[in-house]
């Protein structure tokens, strides 16, 4: 969090992304961002996109590295993939709970394949969204990190209510949005 700032001028001037429709993110209230995840810089863009602390779930081996104190500076959250993370999903509600806004990658880790748009999404997000009546905030990231790239893009589509016991028919949804966006 207190990097945040140095973080948005540096990933700008040496990236140049584009940021598309970031005015969907409201400035107040629990917000959850989620998006395809193809890059470990992917949530920078989400982080230029808004003064707002965004405390990404983030995989708990990233706390383990060289790089940790980065990811506790930054406000992530740490998650164990191979198993259920009560502790840090009642953390990420309570961010919640106080209005505060949290990023993930519904796909559950970084698209490496090069025939899939997508990989399926976890039920995490709407979940999360429904038991907080969070808002969630899609985007898609496309576009190359590249020096100075001229087409390195984060678009931000339509904010989402979880107004249906079907979780997995809006998780359905989610997905749809986001792979809309990352097609256009």
């Amino acid at each position: 969090m207190i990097l945040t700032p140095l973080m948005r001028i540096l990933f700008r001037l040496y990236y140049n992304p584009k940021i598309i429709n970031k005015e969907v993110i409201p400035k107040r209230g629990p917000i959850i961002i989620v998006g395809n995840h193809k890059h470990i810089y992917d949530q920078c863009l989400t982080i230029m996109a808004t003064k707002r602390v965004i405390h990404y779930l983030a995989k708990k081996e990233y706390f383990d590295g060289k790089f940790a104190w980065f990811f506790k500076m930054v406000g992530c959250i740490p998650i164990d993939r191979t198993k259920k993370n009560k502790e840090s999903t009642d953390y990420a509600i309570e961010i919640l709970q106080n209005d505060g806004a949290i990023g993930l990658f519904p796909e559950g880790t970084r698209n490496k394949t090069k025939d899939k748009l997508l990989l399926p999404f976890k039920m995490g997000a709407v979940s999360m969204a429904s038991k907080t009546n969070a808002t969630i905030i899609p985007f898609a990231i496309t576009g190359d990190y590249k020096f100075r790239s001229n087409n390195l893009t984060i678009r931000y589509g339509k904010p989402m209510k979880v107004n249906s016991n079907n979780l997995e028919e809006v998780n359905q949804e989610l997905y749809k949005e986001v792979e809309s966006l990352l097609l256009k």
